[in-house]
């Protein structure tokens, strides 16, 4: 007779449904997980870069007579401002804002405010009108309140001002923004890179801080990103690495771009005689982290088997500089100055093509401070040499001291947008430079 109480055992077919269960509920919870927690791509549908009007234009002799009618700068220091001019990479179509062009220069609030609005609306206003996205439709905002109110975006969206970064300040911008689109789904973010050059202009004779005076011009920059998936087949690029390097904690780096007051109390930028010394260690820092991101493998050992050599051995070996050719098609060097791309030109050793755009930049527009890598990037775009595939390295320089690098790699052939800032002149160039 069975008892009551019979045993009762699983069939191994029935086992092996029920480890069939288990594994496929791990695998969909573990797919879940990964679709949530894994980063978004970031995808940067177009870029605008703001084209001043003709009548803003100043040549060497203008930016002269100017300076002299001001009655503010000595016979020396108007002599040490023609012989920067002159060295400068600067050609004679650069523009300054309208408060510059009055004699006595205007300086005030009103007029800097007049230039904001005209660099940062004209850049926007373009990026809207190629990209067909409403000012609605932004969730993240990177500059000021200055653009919500002028635009009405909603009242949720997100804004944040990292004034005060200098010329560096368009690729913190970028990373903060990515960081922000992995959080906010399903969302635009817009990022504006200008610099005031009304409010900033230096009424003294201290040699070092004339020379901003003599190189940094207006321009701004908008980017659209987004991390909508399906934006990624209209998009122009996808964001690959951002890497920011930061030398506030060394007290010559940290002063080597300085904004004080001279002995007269006169307001202005210093720029040290170690700013390139410094520039190019920053920049050493900064690749020593970026490298093992974009190089071949190949280089990657070459440079590992020198550094131990150089370390074991305790010998004079030459450091191997990374070919970062071999991991970028295009280069967009912050425009700072002459100097500035004829040292990275040595020190990562690139060739005259490699620093076209950044050279024609200068030449074209000045140093535009953090906008200066999307008019290079313009200036690519508008001699159709961006191909699908290809990867592009963003590096720029600023106060405190920082060198950051944005890489971006092409998601298609890239035609230049309508108004890119290049399109009337582009035939052109490159031009011949004076050496």
């Amino acid at each position: 007779m069975m008892s009551d109480d019979a045993d009762f055992t699983i069939s191994p077919l029935h086992l092996h449904h029920l480890n069939l269960i288990i594994v496929l509920a791990v695998l969909i919870i573990g797919a879940t997980l990964y679709i949530i927690t894994r980063p978004r791509s970031i995808y940067l549908l177009d870029s605008s870069c703001f084209r001043p009007p003709d009548y803003l234009r100043v040549d060497y002799n203008r930016f002269m007579e100017h300076s002299r009618l001001t009655g503010e700068f000595d016979d020396c220091a108007l002599e040490f401002q023609r012989k920067i001019l002159q060295r400068s990479g600067l050609g004679e179509e650069t523009y300054f804002p309208e408060a510059m062009h009055a004699i006595p220069p205007n300086p005030s609030m009103a007029a800097a405010r007049q230039e904001a609005q005209q660099v940062m609306f004209g850049a926007l206003d373009n990026l809207f009108a190629n990209t067909g996205i409403k000012p609605k439709q932004i969730g993240i905002l990177i500059v000021n309140s200055m653009i919500v109110n002028k635009y009405k975006l909603r009242e949720n969206t997100r804004t944040y001002n990292i004034s005060g970064m200098g010329c560096s300040a368009g690729v913190i911008a970028i990373d903060i923004a990515k960081d922000l689109l992995q959080v906010h789904r399903n969302t635009y973010a817009v990022v504006v890179s200008t610099e005031n050059i009304t409010q900033n202009w230096y009424l003294g004779n201290k040699k070092s801080m004339l020379i901003p005076n003599c190189l940094f011009r207006m321009g701004a920059s908008a980017v659209l990103l987004s991390n909508k998936s399906s934006d990624r087949r209209r998009s122009k690029y996808k964001l690959l690495h951002v890497v920011r390097t930061h030398k506030g904690s060394d007290d010559k780096a940290y002063k080597c771009v300085f904004q004080e007051e001279d002995d007269e109390g006169k307001t202005g930028v210093t720029l040290s005689k170690d700013l390139m010394i410094i520039a190019g260690e920053a920049l050493k820092t900064n690749i020593t982290t970026l490298g093992p991101l974009v190089l071949p493998i190949s280089e990657q050992l070459l440079f590992f088997v020198t550094l131990v050599a150089k370390k074991m051995l305790n010998t004079k070996v030459k450091p191997y500089i990374p070919d970062f050719k071999l991991a970028f098609s295009h280069f967009c060097i912050h425009a700072g100055g002459r100097a500035v791309i004829d040292e990275l030109e040595k020190n990562l050793q690139l060739r005259a093509e490699h620093v076209e755009a950044s050279r024609m930049t200068l030449h074209r527009f000045g140093n535009t401070s953090s906008s200066s890598i999307w008019y290079e990037l313009a200036y690519t775009e508008a001699k159709g040499r961006v191909r699908k595939g290809h990867r592009v390295w963003q590096i720029a320089f600023g106060s405190g001291f920082k060198c950051n690098s944005a890489v971006w790699v092409a998601l298609k052939n890239v035609k230049p947008s309508p108004n890119n800032p290049w399109e009337d002149c582009i035939h052109s160039y490159p031009v011949q430079l004076l050496t």
